[in-house]
């Protein structure tokens, strides 16, 4: 995905998460499969053009434990991941919160 694209605005979506205390009473198997479907869905993503920029561990003072920034071509294609997440049970195993910024126009390309 270009970041220069003009017929769009390019939206950056930060996601940050920690697991709920009852992700770690699920069976394994059944926290695989959550696993493999979730990835599934991020795979889609970036398959429609999104771009993952990377999953990194917070240290310090947080209330979360990761953080995953993302690009994609605009808001509504930043919603349509975090709806398909949800519609995939994310959400009620990680606590989150979500953040997104749209380019400015002065943003250097």
């Amino acid at each position: 995905m270009s970041t220069t694209k003009t017929d769009a605005p390019t939206c950056l979506w930060l996601h940050y998460a920690r697991p709920r205390p009852h992700w770690y009473t699920l069976p394994d198997a059944e926290r695989t499969e959550l696993q493999a479907r979730w990835s599934a869905l991020r795979s889609t993503a970036v398959a429609a053009g999104a771009e993952n920029r990377g999953r990194f561990h917070i240290r310090g003072q947080h209330d979360f434990e990761t953080i995953e920034t993302w690009v994609f071509d605009g808001s509504a294609a930043a919603f349509a991941h975090w709806q398909a997440l949800v519609d995939a049970r994310y959400s009620e195993f990680f606590a989150f919160s979500n953040n997104i910024g749209l380019a400015c126009a002065q943003s250097a390309a």
